[in-house]
């Protein structure tokens, strides 16, 4: 599939408001193109100002998202969107020949949730950009401010505490459609299956190599060590250790009969702010009869 809706932020060169023409943007008027430009300000009664590079465009209260005029968003949103890009279609006949051009970002969302919800199948994968973290999960913008809940359990086979333990607010990843409810007009998000199978994973490392790897829980039997988000190890126990702390580890052995990874803690290292790199085995098309246990089942 190829993405047409974009998460904010990520509209390409052609869609950015601010360096089209004139012209251009009467065309865009004309065509009902979906640009992003950024909103520059938001005035007393919460519409939003936004640059569209040597002109001015209006995003009206009630046109600044989906729910703004029933309540059901609150105008926090919309003011949390000033210094942010915003997705828009310029929504009134004034394209040409005004100081300010009239432009609405409900309709662009609701064209891009339309196309969500009816027309693209489940598994799809989709760029996104991580939004809110919270312990349940993320909250991803999966195109024009469109927001879907990406749960803490679809987002890696390793188990963390916390969606802030694996991302952060604005980051790029990719998600697949996990499901939907169509009487909300929601979606759910995957990302666990992006990341490759307990296979896929086990090849980037090698028997004798000592890493880098991230303590996820501490067992009276052993201490779960993170490699990637999507394979851990077994070392032995050690009471100085405990979940977040970055050591650094042996690879004993690799077993891929069994799936397990044997490891031996060097040292402890100082915690980093950094998050463990993501590295995706899949970033397009989509995900159907995927198994962690088995060798990759794409189409």
């Amino acid at each position: 599939m190829t993405c047409t809706y974009y998460p904010e932020g990520m509209f390409p060169a052609a869609q950015q408001a601010s360096a089209l023409t004139g012209e251009q943007l009467r065309k865009a008027y004309a065509e009902g193109t979906i640009l992003e430009g950024i909103a520059r300000s938001a005035t007393a009664e919460h519409d939003l100002i936004v640059d569209l590079g040597g002109r001015t465009g209006i995003i009206p209260r009630e046109e600044t998202a989906i729910g703004i005029a029933d309540g059901s968003v609150r105008d926090i949103a919309i003011l949390s969107r000033v210094g942010k890009p915003v997705c828009f279609r310029i929504a009134a006949d004034n394209a040409s020949g005004r100081p300010a051009l009239r432009l609405s970002r409900r309709e662009a969302q609701q064209e891009a949730l339309n196309h969500l919800l009816y027309e693209t199948p489940t598994g799809t994968i989709l760029p996104a950009v991580v939004t809110h973290l919270d312990r349940f999960g993320a909250f991803c913008d999966i195109g024009c401010g469109n927001v879907s809940l990406l749960s803490i359990e679809h987002i890696s086979v390793s188990r963390i505490s916390h969606s802030r333990e694996r991302f952060s607010e604005g980051q790029h990843i990719f998600a697949a459609i996990e499901s939907r409810d169509l009487s909300l007009g929601r979606l759910s998000l995957t990302h666990k299956e992006l990341l490759g199978t307990w296979q896929e994973n086990a090849r980037l490392f090698s028997v004798g190599e000592t890493v880098v790897g991230v303590v996820r829980s501490v067992k009276d039997y052993g201490v779960f060590i993170e490699l990637t988000p999507n394979l851990s190890g077994l070392a032995e126990y050690r009471s100085d250790l405990q979940p977040g702390d970055r050591v650094s580890v042996f690879i004993k052995a690799i077993i891929p009969e069994r799936q397990k990874v044997k490891l031996i803690v060097i040292r402890t290292l100082p915690r980093e702010k950094a998050l463990m790199p993501i590295r995706y085995f899949r970033e397009s098309g989509s995900v159907s009869n995927w198994r962690y246990a088995g060798e990759p089942s794409y189409v």
